[in-house]
C-alpha cells in the first residue's frame, strides 16, 4: 500500500516555515527510532526550516526527550521539546496559584511539579485543591480512590493530555485518557485537559517557533490529538500511518488531515537544500 502525494500537497508542504512534530509513533516507537527519522530531521533543518518536537507524554521532561533524541542521532536541546507536562505546569501556575495538588503520574512528573514550586500532597486526607492526572505506570487502586474522593469533595480535576493509549512495541497500553475515563465514570466529573489538541499546546509551540499557524505544519500519528489540533488552529496537518492510526480508522473519523503519508520518510525528498 502506498499513499501518493499530489503536486498541490507537495507545494503546501514546501511552503511551511516550521514543523511541529510528534514523537512516539512518528519519530520513534518506544526506544527504537524509525529508520527514516534521522534523515528527515536533518533535511528539514538543512533546508532552513525549524522543527519542534512535542508530545502528550508527560512521563518525562524536555531534558529527557532531548537526551533520547540525541542518542538516536537527532541532536536536540530541551528548548526543542514541548511536553504536556510543561503546559500543565504553566496552567497550574496561572490558574491554581498557591493551591495544593494531588498527582497521579510518574515519579519524574512528580519531580517536575515539585521543581516548579507547586505544593504537592500525597493523600486525599490532605484535602488537595486540585487533582492532576498524567500518564502513570505506577497506578494503583489506592491512587484512583484518592483521586475520586478528592474530586467528590470539590477538588478541581486536571488532565495533562487526552490520549487513551500509549504506543508500545508490544502493543498499546492505557494512557492518561483511560485513567481519566475511570475517574469520570466514578465521579461524573470531566477534567480540564491541557495537552494536544488544546490551545495551550499549540500556543506554546508557535510562540517558541516564532511563526504564525498559517506558516506551520503539524505531523503526527493520532487523529484526535495531532490532526484535530492542527485543524482547529489553522496548521497544515500531516497524518503519518507509522503509529496508532490506520487507513480504516481514518475512514471512520471526522478528524480529516490535509495530507496522509505512510511515514515521514516520504517527505524527506521534498525539502531542497540550497
Amino acid at each position: 500500500m502506498t499513499v501518493r502525494l499530489c503536486n498541490d500537497d507537495i507545494e503546501r508542504i514546501r511552503a511551511v516555515r516550521a514543523i511541529l512534530c510528534d514523537l512516539d509513533g512518528t519519530i520513534y516507537l518506544g526506544d527504537s527510532v524509525f529508520p527514516w527519522s534521522v534523515q528527515f530531521v536533518d533535511r528539514v533543518r538543512e533546508s532552513g526550516r525549524r522543527i519542534l518536537f512535542f508530545t502528550n507524554n508527560s512521563a518525562r521532561d524536555g531534558d529527557h526527550y532531548a537526551r533520547k533524541l540525541t542518542t538516536m542521532g537527532i541532536p536536540c536541546g530541551a528548548s526543542d521539546i514541548i511536553t504536556s507536562g510543561d503546559a500543565t505546569v504553566d496552567y497550574l501556575r496561572r490558574s491554581h496559584e498557591n493551591e495544593t495538588v494531588l498527582v497521579l503520574g510518574t515519579p519524574a512528573f512528580e519531580v517536575q511539579i515539585d521543581s516548579a514550586g507547586i505544593q504537592r500532597v500525597s493523600s486525599e486526607d490532605d484535602n488537595p485543591d486540585v487533582v492532576v492526572v498524567a500518564f502513570d505506570l505506577n497506578l494503583t487502586y489506592e491512587k484512583l480512590r484518592a483521586a475520586c474522593r478528592s474530586i467528590d469533595r470539590g477538588a478541581a480535576f486536571v488532565a495533562t493530555h487526552p490520549d487513551y493509549v500509549c504506543p508500545d512495541p508490544d502493543g498499546p497500553i492505557p494512557d492518561c485518557g483511560a485513567i481519566c475515563a475511570a475517574i469520570t465514570s466514578a465521579t461524573g466529573v470531566t477534567p480540564t485537559v491541557i495537552g494536544k489538541p488544546h490551545s495551550a499546546m499549540v500556543d506554546a509551540a508557535l510562540g517558541r517557533l516564532g511563526v504564525d499557524a498559517k506558516d506551520a505544519a503539524i505531523a503526527g500519528d493520532r487523529l484526535y490529538t495531532d490532526i484535530r489540533m492542527g485543524r482547529d488552529f489553522g496548521l497544515l496537518t500531516i497524518l503519518t500511518l507509522s503509529g496508532e492510526t490506520t487507513l480504516e480508522m481514518l475512514c471512520d473519523s471526522d478528524d480529516r488531515p490535509d495530507i496522509v503519508v505512510e511515514n515521514l520518510g516520504e517527505l524527506t525528498p521534498l525539502y531542497v537544500v540550497s
